[in-house]
This record gives structure tokens, sequence and C-alpha cells, in this order.
């Protein structure tokens, strides 16, 4: 019908990629990368690591899961030990921890959360279990929401990487471009940024969701 599809946020699986002018979203495999790549530098590259995925089959879970197995693959101290769904919520985050945790003991050196909502669920369940999350236990996750960058100020998260939801003008300037006739890139990304102990504090005030 040549009406331009713009995708948001979710990509779709086909062969056929004239079916859309363009994708725009996150690069879920480059968060889960960063997130490798940061724990292998601040824990000598060893641990053991308990890995709470996202939604079966979505497009995030699979590329964080992916990126961050091959990003330590690298590094054989660190393994991780289990993994499970909690669907990217925190009621979900919090039951599936206290079952890892049941199941493994203090033989969790690493939690790996595909979001934020989920480790803030752990880090009830670490501190339930008598433990302090940020010490006993690192606390890697995906996201960077306002809520998980006070926790890293509060040194509950170690850190999190940030997953931009603000596509609004990007998709704004694309649709003005297609409309004029010009050409745009098949994919546009957000740029992520990662908040440690080094810069959480001083993001805190500036973020927007």
């Amino acid at each position: 019908a040549i009406i331009p599809v713009i995708l948001t946020d979710r990509s779709i699986q086909t062969a056929d990629e004239s079916l859309f002018s363009c994708f725009i979203g996150s690069d879920f495999y480059e968060e889960g990368r960063m997130a490798a790549d940061w724990l292998a530098k601040h824990t000598g590259g060893k641990g053991r690591i308990v890995e709470l995925q996202g939604t079966v089959g979505s497009a995030p879970a699979n590329e964080r899961r992916k990126a961050f197995a091959e990003g330590i693959a690298k590094y054989p101290g660190l393994k991780i030990v289990d993994a499970q769904s909690g669907d990217f919520r925190r009621a979900n985050g919090k039951e599936v921890m206290e079952s890892l945790l049941k199941k493994h003991g203090r033989n969790i050196d690493i939690v790996y959360a595909h979001n934020d909502d989920m480790a803030l669920g752990a880090i009830q369940a670490i501190e339930e279990a008598g433990q302090k999350p940020g010490k006993d236990i690192v606390i890697v996750s995906i996201d960077a929401i306002k809520e998980a960058i006070q926790a890293v100020v509060d040194g509950k998260i170690n850190c999190t990487v940030e997953c931009n939801p603000l596509f609004g003008p990007k998709v704004y300037d694309t649709v003005a471009k297609l409309l004029a006739g010009e050409k745009v890139p098949k994919k546009l990304f957000n740029k992520d940024e990662l908040f440690d102990h080094t810069n959480a504090a001083g993001a805190i005030a500036s973020r927007q969701y």
C-alpha cells in the first residue's frame, strides 16, 4: 500500500525487511555486553552467578541473555549456576530469588537481572534472607530507572545499564524525514549509559523515568 511502517521498541522476525521502513529501539545485545564487561572488571572475573531472565522468548530477554553469556565466556571464573525467568516483574523477581537462595544458600555471589524491577524484587529476598545486597551479593541489572539508580547510590545495586525508552523525538524526526522523501537508516538505537557508584548520584536529578 506504499505506507511507511516504523517499528518502535520491538523488532519483528521476517525475511522480508522491505515490510518496514526502519526500526527504532534499544540495542538489547549491547546492554547485556555492557553488563558482562562491567562485572568482569569489578569482580576480577570470578563469581557464581544466578540470572533472573525476562519474559521467555522476548527480544530483550533473548539478546540480554545471549550477550551476557558470550561476554563472560572469556572469564572461566565467572559461572552461571542457575537461571530462571521472573517475567520482568518485581514480585516474580522476589519469588525466584527466594527459591534460588533456598536452593543455593550462600553459594551465590552475583545476581544478573534482565531488568531493574526483578533486581529490586531480588534485593527484598536477599535482605529477608539476612544478607546484604550490593555487598554479600553483587547486583547487576538493566534499565536504569530512577529507583534503581537510587539503589546504586544506596549501595544495594552495584551497576545498572540504561535502556533508554525516550523514543518520541527520534520517531518524530524519522517520520518527518520519510514524509520529506529522505532515506533513513534501517536501524536506529537510543544511546544507553551505565551507572555505578562513580556516576549514579550525579544522574538522579536529571532522570526522566
